[in-house]
């Protein structure tokens, strides 16, 4: 792989991490504040970071496979969304991070739902890129 690939992929992730940093803070200090007016509002806040993160660290993955054109791309994928689930799955069992100390199922379900989304971001993306190269050529 060449500089400018792996330059790429580094931009990526960079922003991605970045997005992250910046809704999970969006979501603790404005978002959870102004709308706990409601209990379906509290849980879908309450476990947002939960969803946000396990979405962005699998998109991590999905930018380095599609901008380096790995050969078993969608078995990385799978695997890697399915490592970020078991992991944040983990730690809502057991705190590693000082995020949360009470297990919560809503946050379970978020994040295999952020994980999941993150597969299908890259099936979509994959399906786009396939189309894309049928036309040109």
């Amino acid at each position: 792989m060449n500089w400018k690939s792996k330059k790429k992929a580094l931009v990526i992730n960079a922003v991605f991490f970045a997005v992250l940093f910046g809704l999970i803070s969006l979501n603790k200090e404005v978002l959870r504040p102004a709308l706990n007016s409601s209990q379906l509002m509290i849980i879908l806040t309450g476990c947002f970071p939960n969803f946000i993160a396990a979405f962005i660290i699998s998109l991590l993955a999905v930018s380095a496979v599609l901008v380096k054109k790995l050969k078993r791309g969608r078995l990385i994928i799978y695997l890697w969304s399915i490592a970020v689930f078991v992991i944040l799955m983990i730690e809502e069992f057991k705190p590693m991070w000082g995020a949360s100390t009470l297990y919560d199922t809503f946050d379970v379900i978020a994040s295999g739902v952020g994980s999941t989304l993150a597969i299908l971001t890259f099936e979509l993306l994959t399906m786009l890129g396939k189309k894309r190269n049928l036309r040109t050529n």
